[in-house]
């Protein structure tokens, strides 16, 4: 009975999935023939026999061919290596010790189980187990340590561990939440498993035999992917699993399956492409983690096909190259970029390395753009998936600064103020999205800023990492740069993901409304509002002003029924000595921001963790209230607000000492020009101006006209006595701008 429902379950598999390939089991090396195309098993028998002698270097010159590189340069290469990255050779040693010290050859592969030192492996370490990340570190110990068969012998050894684990079903799956043969998981590790086969495919030690098993596990692995991974899921896991099928497709073409396994895993990343790289360019989760992960996937599949001159559709370029120039458009002006979400490269970290990713991007398309954040060299991981050539292009990089400055990603949600490029202009970052489908990596901070200046991140947001215990706090409102009300943060309900890893998600989120964005001029407006509060019955809305690339004022709004106490979060070290109005924070060279309040508040607050410290403004026991503050970014002692006038002026813009008569709460103006917060009556020379309710107001008048434009968060109306405007109330939406005569 056992055998006819394993007969029928192998049955079942060919007949559903069009494969003969098995994804239960790995083939042995004597039945890898069976499996061949026609036209291999030609090219690789002799007298109609094919020893394992043949097979292996059949498939050694097939692999010199179609890799990213040449195994039989291996050892020229890892020479180059040494002398392009010295400190490489360090960071191999210790993290391949690592893993050495904490698992044996033959590791178990399902929780629960012990670390060789008899601790707990967590459900973390078996997920990068999985992945198999420090057996390259252990393959690069083998060229470091004068070639020691012992760490040939360790992968060889660790691989068929997996497979007895897969023949006896001990290892984790899907359901228990960890699974090893997961997507992600399992796409990284056959990343991870390719380039090590062909860095050892020179090496004697390395036997015919280990090869041929090595290739057997591969092609079980990508049955297994192309089973599990039959209809579209959203998410870079799957896209991870697909690249590593496409890659197995294209490496191992002389096996049946391979050109349908080739032909699905195309046609489901370009699914990807199309679903989850929004009409913007940004990549769906928001994340320059993740958008630079998925460069990732489909850059060794785009690189693959070149090599082998496989076609790949334009839209598939298109879409690649677009991933690149989104990264040059959200760069600070160093070239460095922000922050988003679930960024976990370097923990705690302020900015992005995106040159590395620009650096890939310039070797494909050669684009001058790229080249400005490209570097004249790859990163250790990726020189070993770029050809000679390429590297060779990276000694003559042509290089052109972006022509584009401010910027908006209205999909995405995230809405740019830059200066321009040179190293100490401005640069300000609004976050205002959230994807419906995925926002697992989404973090408690809509309408959030980030903001750049004379060469430093003066309002930051910070990188994380899953495993911290503290996760929840960095992806949540007090590490951003956001508004709140009471003790409600953004995030709510969060919840630590099935398998116990760490990484963890807010059920529930703010959604946002982008009102309008005005950008490339002298004043640029954001305009947005969330139902972040709305469960405690508060409105709220933000409004962002960069005046004449030299500050920025940010407005909030805050309307209730009930007293709350309303807030601002602001990240950074200040010093509160002329608080709570005036916060001011410095940096080593010389330059500063001061955080200057228009409006009176309350009490601050500090905290932080990690090194970090953010600080606290609260305006308490309220129904409605205002915060109007200026953000003034500082190159110099001599240019910050001088906080010894009671009343300073604010880069030449004076507050509330307008010529113009009005009843605003507040103003701020330079020679003709004028903002009016909380307006509802102008009065010019004898003429009048006035809403219908308190609005926020922009004023330029030259000689007999008067420029006018609302800065406010809904539509008004408006009427004039001025000569020969409009009597009858004039409906005005944000952003609407019009001359009075």
């Amino acid at each position: 009975m056992k055998l006819l429902k394993t007969l029928f379950l192998i049955f079942f598999s060919t007949l559903g999935f069009g494969q003969n390939i098995p994804s239960t089991k790995v083939l042995k090396i004597t039945e890898l023939q069976h499996y061949l195309t026609e036209t291999a098993k030609k090219n690789v028998s002799e007298n109609d026999k094919i020893s394992t002698e043949k097979l292996a270097s059949y498939f050694r010159e097939k692999f010199s061919e179609r890799y990213f590189y040449n195994y039989k340069t291996v050892n020229d290469r890892f020479e180059e290596y040494t002398k392009l990255y010295p400190n490489a050779s360090a960071n191999h040693i210790s993290r391949g010790v690592d893993h050495l010290q904490k698992f044996p050859a033959n590791t178990v592969w399902k929780l629960p189980f012990n670390y060789k030192n008899g601790e707990a492996v967590n459900a973390y370490a078996l997920r990068h187990l999985a992945r198999q990340h420090k057996m390259v570190d252990i393959a690069f110990s083998y060229f470091y340590q004068q070639k020691d068969p012992q760490y040939i012998d360790y992968f060889t050894e660790q691989v068929t561990s997996l497979n007895i684990a897969l023949s006896q079903n001990k290892f984790e799956t899907i359901e228990d939440g960890n699974g090893v043969y997961e997507a992600f998981r399992s796409g990284y590790r056959v990343l991870n498993w390719l380039e090590i086969h062909n860095l050892f495919l020179g090496e004697k030690a390395y036997s015919d035999e280990e090869q041929l098993t090595t290739i057997a596990t591969l092609l079980q692995h990508g049955a297994n992917l192309f089973e599990t991974n039959q209809e579209f899921h959203s998410g870079n896991h799957q896209t991870r699993g697909l690249s590593a099928l496409a890659m197995i497709s294209i490496l191992f073409r002389d096996f049946v399956d391979t050109d349908l396994w080739y032909t699905h895993s195309m046609k489901l990343l370009e699914e990807h492409l199309r679903k989850e790289i929004n009409e913007d360019g940004f990549q769906f989760e928001r994340t320059v983690h993740y958008h630079i992960s998925d460069i990732g996937n489909y850059f060794y599949v785009y690189q693959l096909a070149k090599n082998s001159t496989i076609k790949v559709d334009d839209f598939w370029k298109n879409k690649l190259e677009s991933l690149f120039t989104t990264l040059t458009k959200i760069a600070f002006p160093d070239t460095s970029a922000p922050v988003f979400s679930d960024d976990t490269d370097t923990p705690w970290a302020e900015k992005n390395d995106i040159s590395e990713a620009l650096t890939l991007g310039y070797l494909l398309f050669e684009n001058k753009s790229f080249g400005y954040f490209a570097n004249n060299k790859v990163s250790e991981k990726m020189y070993w998936y770029t050809s000679k050539n390429q590297l060779e292009n990276l000694q003559n990089i042509q290089q052109e600064k972006p022509s584009f400055n401010s910027i908006s990603f209205p999909e995405t949600g995230y809405y740019i103020m830059r200066e321009g490029w040179r190293n100490n202009d401005k640069m300000l970052v609004i976050s205002a999205g959230v994807d419906a489908k995925k926002p697992d990596h989404q973090h408690g901070d809509m309408l959030g800023i980030q903001a750049f200046a004379n060469g430093n991140v003066v309002l930051p947001n910070y990188q994380v990492r899953y495993s911290l215990s503290d996760l929840e706090l960095f992806k949540n409102s007090m590490t951003k740069n956001v508004a709140l009300v009471d003790d409600e943060l953004q995030g709510k309900k969060y919840a630590s993901n099935k398998g116990g890893s760490g990484f963890g998600k807010f059920l529930q989120l703010p959604n946002p409304k982008v009102v309008a964005f005005q950008k490339e001029k002298e004043l640029e407006v954001f305009i947005g509002n969330h139902d972040g509060f709305e469960n405690v019955g508060v409105q709220y809305s933000r409004q962002v002003l960069h005046v004449e690339n030299d500050f920025w004022i940010v407005k909030d709004n805050f309307s209730s029924d009930k007293n709350h106490s309303y807030k601002q979060v602001w990240q950074g070290h200040f010093s509160i000595e002329n608080s709570p109005n005036l916060l001011r924070s410095s940096f080593q060279n010389g330059s500063g921001l001061d955080i200057y309040q228009l409006h009176k508040v309350d009490t601050i607050l500090t905290d932080g963790a990690r090194g970090k410290e953010w600080i606290v403004v609260s305006k308490n026991n309220s129904k409605y209230f205002n915060f109007i503050t200026v953000l003034f970014p500082f190159s110099k002692f001599d240019d910050r607000l001088d906080e010894t006038n009671k009343n300073p002026n604010v880069g030449g813009w004076k507050v509330n000492e307008s010529t113009i008569e009005s009843d605003a709460n507040t103003t701020i103006s330079k020679g003709n020009k004028i903002f009016f917060f909380g307006v509802k009556k102008i009065k010019i020379k004898n003429s009048d101006i006035e809403f219908n309710e308190k609005v926020d107001f922009f004023m330029e008048i030259e000689q007999d006209k008067m420029y006018c434009q609302s800065l406010f968060y809904k539509s008004f109306y408006m009427n004039s006595s001025i000569k020969g405007s409009i009597k009858d109330p004039l409906k005005i939406n944000p952003l609407d701008n019009f001359t009075l005569n």
